[in-house]
């Protein structure tokens, strides 16, 4: 399987030169002018860690649906919140604060932000009732929310759409006719 080392240069020259495939047209292209080889990295490629991962995780050992609730946004400018609690942990702790009290503080201001963001939505639905309106879209979905909104339009359909209540009606029309040919033909 020595074929099988090297970049393509090596592996096709030593292909052809074992008879096992045909000389391509390109190759002596690429002899004269071989593709650059950049130098490996010696050993296994080092693993990017930031100081504030080891906190990211006792985040989320701590609250395991935050992974679903708070989203990351590809789109967005805001961090987080799993690296806003690490970067606090840190910051608290250049403070001189112990870090088991950082992590408190850190978590105990985690959960007040979750809790104002559902006050000030219940707040604004309040609002919305008492001057007759419909109420607002909630502007901190979850994220298994806003997939659930995105997929709602196509579980609605399969009851509506008279392409797809067609074919469960042949599928019904199908089964029936195979009930009555096991029934007729003894197969119970």
């Amino acid at each position: 399987m020595s074929f099988l080392k090297g970049d393509l240069l090596t592996r096709t020259r030593k292909l052809v030169k074992g008879l096992a495939k045909s000389e391509p047209i390109w190759l002596k292209a690429m002899e004269h002018a071989p593709p650059a080889t950049f130098p490996r990295a010696d050993g296994k490629v080092k693993r990017i860690s930031l100081p504030e991962d080891v906190y990211i995780k006792k985040f989320f050992q701590k609250h395991p649906d935050s992974k679903h609730e708070d989203a990351i946004k590809i789109c967005g400018f805001d961090p987080p919140p799993a690296r806003i609690f690490g970067l606090r942990v840190l910051d608290l702790k250049e403070q001189g604060v112990s870090e088991e009290e950082a992590m408190a503080v850190a978590d105990m201001e985690y959960r007040a932000e979750k809790k104002a963001k559902k006050k000030a939505y219940s707040r604004l639905k309040q609002i919305a009732r008492l001057q007759g309106k419909k109420p607002p879209p909630n502007p901190y979905p979850s994220a298994i929310k806003e997939i659930q909104a995105e997929e709602r339009k196509y579980v609605r359909d399969r009851f509506f759409n008279p392409k797809i209540l067609e074919i469960v009606q042949k599928l019904k029309e199908e089964k029936a006719a195979e009930a009555q040919d096991r029934f007729r033909g003894g197969g119970w």
